[in-house]
């Protein structure tokens, strides 16, 4: 027996009301190392499903005056992940059909072989532990890319988060625009996880990565002799995300002849393998990523006018991390917990010339630029708090540097740091609507504190109308 399929931990439950029988699965499935727990009767079966957890369920069908289907329904119902085996010394092939119509995983007949047990044992938990690793997998995707893990409380990712919100659930293509590392590819990622393609193929393509040949042949696929080196039939990848979405980053490299064929294919759903006449239908949907203006691009003859126009139908522009500011702690605190629970690592926090560091500086590199720095200085952190001497040098040398006055001039530098911490306020107090408590919380300081802070830098929230 594979120790990987009868590991000790599986628990299974055996019913039958054939005693000697029961005894002896019972004794021989508990030195395959299995945890074996026994029911003679139906009622008892019920209530040890209603109790506890079971791998795997071994039923006979007659129970005295009720039958296996009784502890098959119960299953279902308590615990819908667990397999059942039902046992019968009267099959039929109705009876079988049955049987598996109702949920059964399998269906035996007596006397019971022992081989026989013992693959449909393995097989039943095989699938039960596919079945989790694919619950648990999908768990992690919706973690790490669902709409929760796009962290943002500024008003331009809030316009962000309505415009994905209101295009999941539709087919429309969706063009998403912005510089390199503001997180596009999350942004298409979670788009399909909130849409009812979540659990249809996800396919990502990046396009400027393959030369034109060899990305027509990815996207469209291609006939065996096509091309040298084409020795047989390759499905594309539109083929691929059949039903579901896919995702073709850094569009504005297509070429002239690509974005034809790419123009057809959002007009039609419709087209042909490199090399082949067969026309293939798809149902996908389409999600596009660029980091260069393609406006500027159509106006200089290098991006087709038509696929402008067909792929632009809603542009999700997503801004670049100087543009929000005030979600630099939020989201540099999100990547701490997230990393230290990857790592193991127990860092609290950062120091508050760490965030006043963060927020001065320019960040070419977007948010995925944060997210590396605050990696390095988890590995690098010696205490429990982040602190300069962890940061890349490009970063603490935009921080603010003790100067020495000449002499007999006044200098003060909690006045020379009052025009940083004034823009800092306001526009975090601008993002969230001049609402003192949320900016407070984005900020990490108290009301109190910011109320203080604002009086003593002058910031009044504009009158209203």
């Amino acid at each position: 027996m594979n120790e990987a399929l009868a590991p000790a931990e599986s628990r299974l439950l055996l019913v039958d009301d054939d005693l000697a029988l029961l005894d002896s699965l019972a004794a021989w499935l508990g030195s395959l190392g299995y945890q074996v727990q026994c029911a003679s009767e139906a009622a008892t079966a019920l209530r040890l499903i209603q109790q506890q957890r079971f791998d795997l369920v071994l039923a006979d069908l007659r129970l005295g005056p009720d039958d296996g289907f009784q502890v098959l329904q119960a299953v279902r119902k308590h615990q819908p992940e667990t397999p059942v085996i039902i046992l019968t010394g009267y099959g039929t092939v109705d009876t079988a059909v049955e049987a598996i119509r109702k949920g059964a995983f399998d269906f035996l007949t007596k006397p019971i072989i022992d081989q026989e047990l013992e693959l449909a044992i393995s097989r039943a938990l095989t699938q039960r532990r596919v079945l989790e690793e694919n619950k648990t997998l999908k768990e992690q995707l919706d973690l790490r890319y669902g709409l929760e893990n796009i962290v943002g409380r500024h008003r331009l990712m809030q316009r962000v988060f309505d415009l994905m919100q209101s295009v999941a659930d539709t087919r429309t293509t969706v063009l998403i625009t912005g510089e390199s590392g503001t997180g596009k590819s999350m942004v298409a990622r979670a788009i399909h996880r909130l849409s009812p393609r979540r659990d249809k193929p996800f396919v990502e393509v990046a396009c400027g990565a393959l030369p034109e040949t060899l990305l027509e042949s990815e996207l469209f696929g291609h006939v065996a002799g096509a091309f040298t080196g084409a020795a047989t039939d390759k499905q594309g990848k539109f083929a691929l995300a059949d039903g579901g979405t896919i995702f073709l980053d850094e569009i504005a490299t297509a070429s002239p002849g690509l974005q034809v064929k790419l123009l057809r294919v959002l007009q039609d759903f419709e087209f042909e393998p490199v090399g082949g006449t067969k026309t293939y239908k798809v149902d996908v949907r389409v999600i596009l990523a660029t980091n260069e203006d393609l406006e500027q691009l159509v106006q200089q003859g290098k991006f087709r006018q038509d696929l402008y126009y067909r792929i632009n139908v809603i542009n999700i522009r997503l801004p670049a991390l100087r543009e929000r500011a005030s979600d630099i702690p939020l989201l540099a605190r999100h990547f701490l917990k997230q990393i230290c629970q990857e790592s193991g690592r127990q860092v609290l926090d950062f120091t508050d010339e760490v965030l006043a560091a963060f927020q001065r500086y320019h960040w070419p590199g977007n948010v995925r630029q944060l997210q590396n720095v605050v990696e390095r200085a988890v590995i690098l952190a010696k205490g429990k708090y982040i602190t300069l001497a962890e940061l890349p040098e490009e970063i603490t040398a935009e921080a603010p540097r003790t100067v020495v006055p000449p002499p007999g001039a006044k200098a003060n530098l909690k006045q020379a740091l009052e025009d940083p911490e004034r823009q800092i306020i306001r526009e975090a107090l601008e993002a969230h609507n001049w609402n003192r408590t949320q900016t407070a919380k984005a900020l990490g300081i108290n009301r109190t504190t910011l109320y203080k802070k604002m009086k003593r830098l002058g910031l009044l929230a504009p009158r209203k109308n």
